[in-house]
């Protein structure tokens, strides 16, 4: 059991710094052969596309492992939670409220199918 704990550990860290330095070096190679020419953007070098990755996965994807599915960094969760917990008329009552906000159109309902297929 030990062997396979030392195996991950020797193993992972160079191949996940190894699968960084490609996503980079791809980057780079992706900016410079586009960008520059359709942007009128100057091309970058490795470090560069390095830190450009880093910047969005900032921005845009926030660090962390999120396991599964979902946004539970911002409640993605909680609707689904309450939406469970409701009955069938505050469902209705849900559904009727957005419907006043144009929110929901009624497509899924089997009365919208009906309408498509006439």
């Amino acid at each position: 059991m030990k062997s396979i704990s030392r195996f991950k550990c020797y193993f992972f860290p160079p191949l996940i710094l190894l699968g960084i330095a490609v996503f980079s070096y791809v980057t780079m190679l992706l900016w410079n052969a586009l960008l520059p020419e359709l942007l009128h953007l100057p091309m970058i070098n490795f470090w560069q596309a390095l830190g450009l990755l880093i910047l969005s996965r900032l921005l845009f994807g926030g660090f962390g492992c999120h396991g599964g599915h979902g946004h539970h960094r911002f409640g993605g969760n909680r609707f689904r939670n309450k939406w469970e917990t409701m009955t069938p008329e505050e469902r209705e009552e849900f559904m009727k409220t957005r419907q006043s906000f144009g929110h929901y159109r009624g497509c899924c309902t089997p009365e919208s199918k009906d309408q498509g297929a006439n």
